[in-house]
């Protein structure tokens, strides 16, 4: 798709209203719209769509996975992403006060070392949880 083909295509979705950025949804992905989502929301999720096409077919598909795979590896190669060493999370649970600390390469809690929150967040409640949603750091 040409920049001009691009430029008509991002036109053409900012003048639609919210049934047919539905119908376009449609047609798109193949599935309804989410029912709650704004039309700003939809317009910008179809929108980001015609770019990712529009480069796709400018730079190549390979090159854009092997980007997108760059970015997982990057994503889960430091556990505690965003996090500073030294930092602690405090998580209160069935009236125990838990402190984890962010070491350079995973987190401390309990005087040993672990590579997830997971495992600690498993550790701590006997089952099976997301370790940045346990902590807060997710919502």
């Amino acid at each position: 798709m040409s920049l001009a083909g691009v430029q008509a295509d991002l036109s053409t979705i900012v003048e639609l209203d919210r049934t047919a950025l539905a119908e376009r949804w449609v047609a798109t992905f193949d599935c309804a719209a989410p029912r709650s989502c704004q039309a700003t929301l939809l317009r910008q999720a179809l929108g980001w769509h015609v770019q990712m096409l529009a480069l796709r077919e400018s730079v190549g598909a390979r090159e854009v996975n092997r980007a997108a795979q760059g970015l997982k590896r990057a994503a889960s190669a430091s556990p505690g992403a965003g996090l500073s060493p030294g930092t602690r999370l405090l998580r209160e649970w069935q009236g125990v006060t838990h402190h984890v600390t962010v070491l350079p390469s995973g987190f401390e809690y309990g005087g040993q070392a672990y590579r997830s929150l997971s495992a600690i967040a498993r550790l701590i409640t006997g089952s099976s949880w997301s370790g940045p949603l346990f902590f807060g750091l997710r919502s």
